[in-house]
């Protein structure tokens, strides 16, 4: 597909959207009107269409949309078509944990390395894909054409290790470290704040 300029608020909806209808299809389910979708994804309908339309009009009307070929255009669009290569950086605990989750490759990433400054005591940890020293980042990023990445390290390493993976050639980092990263206009950052979503969360607790 042809790259669309789109919203990173509908990039984020349309992977919802994504999901909800894996889980359409792994039921066996052929179609699916607006209405529904839109309450699977936690929308409203016409924020849904609204969302939909970048793709140009389709679907039938009283039938609602073709579950497989709707998957398979967002898939296209967010470059899911085959595993995107991830490297993860900083395989403490919270990145170990990271690395033993099962999901990445479900919704069509793999992480392929991890990188630590004592990667002998991440492989202690029962790590099982490959744990290389933080000083070899450059040089795999550049060589596999790795393009997003996962940081977990301590706030006062992670500003200058996003540097080194943008200019690895690093185009989006997935940050669970507790600090605003400043990076170039063209790389995407995504923080993960664990201790904000409770504060968050703890508002709404009485």
């Amino acid at each position: 597909m042809e790259k669309i300029d789109i919203p990173k608020k509908a990039i984020y909806r349309l992977s919802i959207y994504h999901r909800c209808l894996q889980r359409l299809h792994d039921n066996a389910q052929e179609t699916v009107s607006s209405t529904a979708l839109a309450k699977a994804a936690g929308v409203k309908p016409a924020q849904l269409r609204k969302d939909l339309a970048y793709f140009g009009q389709f679907g039938t009307r009283g039938l609602g949309y073709p579950v497989e070929t709707l998957a398979s255009m967002i898939r296209d669009l967010l470059g899911r078509e085959r595993l995107q290569p991830v490297v993860l950086v900083g395989a403490g605990n919270l990145g170990s944990a990271l690395l033993r989750y099962q999901g990445f490759q479900k919704e069509g990433f793999e992480v392929v390395c991890a990188f630590d400054a004592d990667p002998e005591g991440a492989i202690r940890r029962g790590i099982g894909i490959p744990v290389r020293g933080d000083h070899e980042i450059e040089t795999f990023v550049q060589a596999e054409g790795v393009k997003l990445a996962i940081l977990c390290v301590p706030a006062g390493f992670a500003q200058a290790v996003a540097n080194r993976l943008v200019v690895a050639g690093i185009q989006g980092i997935l940050n669970f470290s507790p600090v605003v990263l400043e990076v170039p206009e063209d790389v995407v950052v995504n923080n993960v704040d664990l201790a904000l979503e409770l504060e968050h969360l703890s508002f709404f607790v009485r």
